[in-house]
């Protein structure tokens, strides 16, 4: 199991929110460099940091390990659905269309 994303996923939150490390350390209680080293797969937190960490960045942990978990395509899904319903109907179409013709090349490579 790659657990490597685990912390990859946390810093990309941590950016999308606009937080610095720095926040994220002053909320839990941890250092700095252990959010870092979090950030940068040296460590793993354990579940108690991680469920704090998840609560200052304010994500699900589902969100943090969609790389990790079975279904964690179910959640990529509804991301990229949140995604293109801020899209126009013409923008959504064109990317359906890809969507499919990529889909139809996969199905003919699997045969």
């Amino acid at each position: 199991m790659n657990l490597d994303s685990i912390g990859k996923n946390i810093r990309k939150y941590r950016l999308d929110k606009g937080l610095r490390q720095e926040d994220i350390a002053g909320r839990t209680n941890l250092s700095v460099n252990y959010i870092g080293m979090i950030e940068r797969g040296e460590k793993t937190p354990s579940l108690e940091t991680f469920i704090n960490i998840i609560n200052a960045i304010g994500v699900s942990s589902d969100m943090i390990l969609i790389d990790v978990l079975r279904n964690g395509y179910v959640v990529k899904d509804s991301l990229i659905g949140e995604k293109l319903a801020k899209l126009s109907i013409e923008d959504r179409n064109k990317i359906y269309d890809v969507i499919d013709a990529m889909v139809k090349h996969s199905n003919k490579k699997r045969m």
